[in-house]
């Protein structure tokens, strides 16, 4: 078994290889020069399928894909990702990429910006438009976050899917798309008057739990959340943390309770708290958290972990991964016990994929 580790930088995609998670060999870099926001590892196939959304300053986004473990990359001729033209909506850039359940061996979605959800049905070679969220009432009254206008967070299961949007936040439908609601209750605003309105929270990131669907924790811009029934409503958890703030979650592939985010001290100083490196991680649904920081540098630090910057692999134990703005990335192979270097002055990292492959 061996592991590919997708590294999407602001100048371009960076693939590393380990067979034993602790020595890996590090690519040069893929589509030099263009920013790679979303990054995708499907592996329902027998043939993983790599997926990146790439920003070319010239040339604008678009997704390619490459089914031979990125020896080469294809782009269809027509844009995988665009707007109908009776929409007032110019594809800005593509910022996730997320294979469906197994059950829907052809189907991927992409979040983009202006916030919009798109759905595939032949493994991410073309979309379209999920006419019912772009054509949502609010849509008018949503405001980009500091990042822009973006749709980064998409989790199926079943009917359901749940999304999330800086800065308009969570968006719930349980037909498959084809009505949505605003699904924000519990979630601080902190920067509203009315701190807790019905829509335009600045969530930052979902994940979803191992093993109960119903069970989803959230990083927002301020507060770190839970729901326990599918996003319906939301309850805090950050007590027990050095910091409320931070952009990344990541449940625990198989586990039920346990997830990992790096937190940020505020909005104000996107730095780790206290200098800092630390990922924390709770193993009882947020009731408690431990910081899990074996090898990694505990003082000066200031790198910032974005939200699609920090991933965990499929093996046992689960191994652990996460890039800053520094362009250094980490690794564990113990789920965060113990961490080593992967790669260092890389720009600056935007997402990290990881997979174990036969």
């Amino acid at each position: 078994m061996s592991t590919l580790l997708a590294i999407g930088t602001r100048k371009g995609l960076f693939l590393a290889t380990s067979d034993d998670r602790t020595s890996w060999q590090l690519s040069a870099a893929h589509f030099p020069m263009q920013a790679i926001y979303a990054v995708a590892i499907d592996t329902r196939a027998e043939t993983p399928r790599l997926l990146a959304g790439a920003d070319s300053n010239h040339w604008g986004p678009s997704v390619f894909h490459s089914d031979d473990l990125g020896a080469t990359w294809q782009e269809p001729e027509q844009a995988p990702v665009a707007f109908p033209d009776d929409t007032d909506g110019a594809l800005a850039r593509v910022w996730q990429l997320q294979p469906g359940p197994a059950d829907q061996p052809g189907t991927v979605w992409a979040g983009a910006e202006p916030a919009s959800l798109f759905r595939s049905d032949d493994g991410g070679l073309s979309f379209e438009l999920v006419r019912a969220l772009w054509d949502h009432p609010h849509r008018p009254s949503w405001e980009p976050g500091a990042g822009g206008m973006c749709l980064h967070t998409i989790i199926p299961h079943g009917d359901r899917l749940v999304t999330a949007i800086s800065a308009a936040g969570v968006y719930r439908s349980l037909d498959g798309g084809r009505t949505w609601n605003a699904s924000n209750t519990g979630i601080e605003a902190r920067f509203f008057p009315d701190r807790y309105p019905e829509f335009g929270q600045c969530v930052h990131k979902i994940a979803a739990d191992a093993e109960d669907p119903d069970r989803l924790y959230l990083q927002n811009h301020g507060g770190v959340y839970r729901s326990e029934d599918g996003g319906s409503s939301w309850n805090p958890i950050h007590a027990g943390l050095p910091a409320d703030f931070g952009f990344a979650m990541v449940a625990h592939p198989r586990r039920g309770d346990s997830a990992f985010l790096y937190p940020l001290v505020s909005d104000e100083q996107r730095v780790p708290p206290d200098g800092a490196s630390r990922v924390f991680a709770t193993t009882d649904g947020g009731n408690t958290w431990e910081a899990r920081a074996g090898g990694l540098p505990s003082e000066h630090v200031y790198g910032t972990v974005l939200r699609d910057a920090m991933c965990a692999d499929d093996a046992d134990p689960t191994g652990l991964y996460f890039g800053n703005r520094n362009g250094e990335v980490w690794a564990s192979a113990d789920e965060g016990a113990h961490w080593q270097s992967v790669a260092t002055h890389l720009p600056d990292v935007l997402v990290v994929r990881a997979a174990t492959l036969a």
